[in-house]
């Protein structure tokens, strides 16, 4: 199965807030924010949606191509990935800017504040979406991270003409695809996959009910974080509870190890629940840690865990 990850490729850099971001916002004075947070901890990681659904599904024994952009600092993500044995063959590099960077603030409750610096991400890409043309619709799975929103639409585009199923998954670049791509891109997705917050979001924007965002997209996920995740096709709606996390450490990177496991069951033909109970178990792992790419674990461990878990095998 040729899979295909595009999204952002960024460093993150990620604090610790020992304390409540809602101890120090005063609700009736948003309007003249001015906060400060003293960080416990801070460590930088490599990260980017793209790079980390990548990294998680090369634990699970996949083959991922990733496809976005980097800059010209890129060098040190580079060894990493060839470390892990990471294609970086749809990787465009620039040097004028430097690579994608996130600021993640979390606090005690796993509220998140995050500045995100786009770098070369927001340059106009130099992607070859040419060597994409002669994909095997069959034997292909691609997943639309957030990431430059003119290659999520471009990618799109491309997807829909060869008929490659796609998980479109907007995240972060909500605000800044307009409500003509997010309508692109919904129609026709064999998965649409956000958190709660980012469905309402969308329905509201586009007035669009679950009833008719499932029209538009095979299946609809929507993340729950501790209280798992609500599964609805055309024909039937499902939730499933979450996996209760060994420890909880740090809660990024999480959204995107879940969308490693959809990608993971959907490639090897799994039923869809078994499917999403998967997402949810691979989900656990980068909360056990501090950064998106700082666990591991093995096939053999993730089929146990599985089974003790659910009761039911994974092949």
């Amino acid at each position: 199965m040729k899979i295909l990850v595009s999204g952002s490729l960024a460093y993150d850099r990620i604090m610790d807030f020992p304390g409540y971001f809602k101890d120090h916002i005063l609700p009736e004075k948003v309007h003249l924010l001015n906060v400060s947070f003293e960080i416990g901890v801070l460590k930088e990681n490599f990260g980017g949606t793209a790079g980390n659904i990548a990294y998680n599904l090369k634990l699970l024994k996949e083959d991922p191509t990733i496809i976005g952009s980097a800059g010209k600092d890129f060098n040190h993500y580079r060894g990493w990935l060839k470390e892990n044995g990471i294609s970086q063959k749809g990787i465009s590099i620039t040097n004028d800017e430097l690579t994608a960077c996130a600021y993640v603030i979390t606090d005690r409750a796993n509220n998140q504040i995050t500045a995100f610096h786009k770098g070369a991400m927001a340059l106009e890409s130099s992607i070859n979406f040419g060597e994409y043309k002669n994909l095997n619709p069959r034997n292909s799975l691609a997943v639309i991270a957030p990431g430059n929103k003119f290659e999520m639409v471009d990618l799109g585009r491309l997807y829909k003409n060869k008929g490659i199923p796609y998980i479109f998954d907007p995240g972060q670049q909500i605000p800044v695809l307009t409500n003509r791509d997010l309508r692109f891109l919904l129609k026709g997705a064999k998965v649409f996959v956000v958190n709660d917050y980012e469905f309402s979001l969308i329905s509201k924007r586009l007035s669009l009910p679950l009833t008719d965002i499932k029209r538009l997209a095979e299946i609809v996920i929507v993340t729950k974080g501790e209280k798992g995740a609500q599964v609805a096709t055309s024909e039937d709606s499902f939730a499933v509870k979450a996996v209760k996390p060994r420890k909880i450490v740090d809660p990024t990177g999480a959204g995107d190890a879940f969308r490693a496991g959809l990608i993971k069951g959907l490639a090897n033909g799994y039923p869809l629940k078994k499917t999403v109970q998967l997402a949810t178990l691979v989900a656990t792992y980068p909360i056990e840690h501090y950064g998106t790419q700082e666990h591991s674990f093995s096939l053999p461990e993730i089929k146990s865990r599985f089974l003790k878990i659910f009761d039911s095998k994974l092949n």
